[in-house]
């Protein structure tokens, strides 16, 4: 072959390469190309219940009574997703918060059976207000044994992700969102000028958690809400619902009912979305989650505006349960399913600086608690937090909490153990380099509320030495790393 023959033939195929290169960079920066073209996609479910007995306190007011009754029963509700090379773990338990040592333990034996990466491990409480503590005793320091109760959730949640383990099927995965604004309203308040706002230090705060419906001396509420509803949904091949896992930013709605053992309206909603899912029967059984957004300062109650109604118990939760779940199931009917999406996860240590009381603060709780009980208050629950402030001294001087990012597809989801400002999840989303976000908050530990910096200038009750534990910062801290979180699995 001559030499002109030779570069005519190198021309060609220098041809072919700069035409194929577009597909090539098409095909590369796709982030659901599958890096094994026999990967298969697959997911599992199960449930364990985790009911406590009658006859312990009941959690999340500001007195425990005993349990007396069941309403409904408490579960760990378990997924497993599965790309072929990554396993991501949820577990989202009705309670009000779990402390980090029970998922600790729960995360190690999961791994000793399963071998999925501890990392790769989401677990969270819903919040619900009706249920038995699951928190150590001090949240800042482990106790040196678990509880009975905490044991039995160790357990329980372990056996509920090796049976979803055990039901994983080649699957269909497809997420979205759609809004119910009308039950989010920010429950803290400005009032007006002139009106007294004590705090239980003694000093005076500019804000009022909770303020009394139509309380003439409200001005405006003192921050955003949330009204987005997330989710995520997964079928089996064969069209099966499998599972469907959702986030709400809203704190808890109540049974109306004193000593009574409930999941809320989480639970509430997981039996509607199954009942319109048309999934009341399927084998294996179907898993609706509600988990918890960033809630620590929303609820559903309508500050602004007197009452036009009262409510029966255990009816507003059944309202709005039925408003979330019929909102998602709207929106579900037009998700687009994907055979495949990539999984990737990523864990982080933070440590941040205890808040402790100052001098001055442990001087006025000592003369508060030498206080008469017949004398004035200068504050309803100044003896609570005097109490508390003394309990604050005898703690570490920082704490390191779990901080945590699983993708799925173009899906970021993010945990973090605290109850979460809405305005703190509002950043994520729209820092977060995904298409779609959300935050689950009360998850792989439990420390109290976290409210913004500019929210602790205003005080109230989620920002009290006692209720916050950590330092002021510590949100903005916690939105750094996760975002950074988030790039490098992006």
């Amino acid at each position: 072959m001559n030499k002109s023959n030779y570069l005519i033939r190198y021309f060609l195929l220098f041809l072919v390469i700069i035409n194929a290169l577009p597909l090539l960079a098409k095909a590369d920066s796709s982030s659901e190309s599958r890096t094994d073209s026999k990967s298969i996609f697959r997911a599992g479910a199960a449930v364990s219940n985790i009911t406590p007995p009658l006859d312990e306190p009941v959690v999340g007011g500001w007195n425990s009574p005993p349990a007396t009754h069941v309403h409904d029963e408490l579960y760990a509700k378990c997924l497993v997703l599965d790309d072929g090379k990554t396993k991501l773990v949820f577990v989202v338990c009705d309670n009000l918060g779990i402390s980090r040592e029970v998922y600790d333990k729960a995360k190690r034996i999961i791994n000793e059976k399963t071998s999925i990466p501890i990392e790769n491990m989401m677990m969270s409480a819903t919040h619900t207000h009706s249920s038995i503590t699951a928190r150590s005793t001090n949240r800042l320091r482990q106790d040196k044994e678990l509880s009975s109760y905490q044991q039995f959730l160790v357990s329980r949640i372990s056996d509920g992700v090796r049976r979803a383990v055990n039901n994983l099927k080649p699957a269909r995965i497809g997420w979205g969102s759609t809004q119910e604004p009308a039950q989010v309203f920010n429950r803290r308040c400005f009032m007006k000028p002139g009106v007294p706002v004590p705090n239980p230090f003694g000093g005076e705060d500019k804000v009022v958690m909770n303020p009394g419906r139509g309380n003439p001396n409200i001005l405006k509420a003192a921050g955003l809400t949330d009204p987005q509803i997330a989710f995520l949904s997964i079928k089996s091949v064969d069209g099966r619902t499998i599972a469907l896992l959702a986030n709400y930013s809203l704190h808890y709605v109540g049974t109306g009912q004193q000593g009574v053992i409930s999941a809320d309206y989480f639970g509430v909603f997981a039996d509607k979305i199954r009942q319109l899912l048309g999934a009341d029967r399927s084998d294996p059984p179907f898993i609706g989650i509600l988990t918890n957004g960033t809630s620590g300062d929303i609820n559903n109650i309508d500050w602004l505006n007197k009452p036009t109604k009262g409510f029966a118990p255990y009816e507003k939760m059944q309202q709005v349960a039925d408003l979330v779940a019929t909102a998602v199931y709207e929106a579900h009917k037009n998700l687009k399913f994907q055979d495949w999406v990539k999984l990737d996860a990523m864990k982080n240590e933070l440590a941040l600086a205890v808040r402790k009381p100052t001098d001055k603060q442990i001087a006025y709780a000592q003369r508060i608690l030498e206080k008469p009980d017949d004398a004035k208050p200068y504050h309803k629950h100044e003896k609570v937090y005097a109490r508390r402030t003394l309990q604050m001294q005898d703690t570490p001087a920082e704490v390191s909490v779990v901080l945590q990012t699983f993708r799925i597809g173009n899906l970021g989801i993010c945990a973090i153990p605290f109850e979460v400002f809405v305005e703190i999840g509002l950043e994520m989303k729209a820092k977060s380099p995904f298409e779609q976000t959300f935050t689950i908050s009360h998850a792989n530990g439990s420390y109290g509320y976290l409210p913004t910096i500019a929210q602790h200038e205003l005080g109230g009750y989620e920002t009290w030495l006692g209720t916050n534990m950590v330092e002021i910062q510590a949100s903005a801290k916690i939105i750094h790393m996760l975002i950074g979180m988030f790039n490098r699995i992006r």
